[in-house]
């Protein structure tokens, strides 16, 4: 632990329900998964199940357009914890059949298009990597955007049929940072070139002074429209946490 860097007693109670948390899903929620995205968020997410040992799963998407720089990230978990996390990848046939139609950047063309290409390489990926669990995991806060301010910690989700939960929920950003420094838990090198959110390469850049966390995030879009399909309900809006 970084000495420098003090945990405030508001962020040491945020870490203590984390674990609280994390913990009684893991129990109750047999088997469990964490859906991480390799971000600073579920970089906090994976120290406190890893250094914790709590039984819950972690696997991260793989879409074949990630920047080198979060690949990475996978390697320094396995580096730091010992523990390698779970990849999933989408169908070589799907990918292969949207690209020889629309063309390997054709997601730039419409919301739509943009959408299916999120359907082929994150939401199919995520439907097999959560068969099977009784609840998943984000790392989603309220303050990333207009479509997650009413973000709740635990819902069900009746997309996938199972528990979901969102623990950080009520974090900030700089709680966020705070936690990951003061823990020295490696995080992605782009946040230092000025990402704030990201995905894939060619659908994530770096923000400026004034914008908005996920202002880099498909920034061809609306703001409205700024959401892949993992957390989206059935009528195409943001999935309204009840508990």
């Amino acid at each position: 632990m970084d000495t420098n860097i003090k945990i405030s007693e508001d962020l040491q109670a945020k870490e203590n329900s984390l674990v609280e948390l994390l913990t009684g899903m893991s129990k109750e929620f047999s088997p469990s998964t964490f859906a991480s995205s390799l971000s600073i968020e579920d970089m906090v997410l994976t120290d406190a199940i890893l250094k914790n040992k709590i039984d819950i799963i972690i696997f991260t998407l793989d879409t074949g357009r990630m920047n080198g720089d979060t690949l990475k990230v996978i390697d320094d978990i396995e580096a730091k914890y010992g523990n390698p996390i779970e990849v999933y990848r989408p169908l070589a046939d799907s990918v292969e059949n949207y690209v020889s139609e629309y063309g390997l950047n054709g997601f730039y063309n419409s919301v739509a298009l943009r959408k299916q290409c999120c359907e082929i390489r994150k939401v199919e990926p995520l439907r097999r990597a959560l068969s099977g669990k009784k609840a998943w995991l984000t790392g989603l806060r309220r303050e990333q955007s207009v479509t997650r301010t009413e973000l709740e910690i635990q819902s069900y989700d009746a997309v996938f049929g199972l528990e979901k939960f969102n623990p950080l929920a009520d974090w900030s950003e700089e709680d966020v940072w705070v936690y990951l420094r003061a823990y020295e838990v490696p995080y992605n090198a782009l946040y230092d070139q000025g990402y704030r959110s990201i995905g894939c390469a060619p659908c994530s850049r770096p923000v400026v002074a004034g914008e908005d966390v996920r202002a880099g995030r498909w920034w061809w879009e609306e703001p409205d429209s700024k959401e892949c399909g993992l957390h989206v309900a059935k009528d195409g809006t943001l999935e309204r946490q009840e508990k």
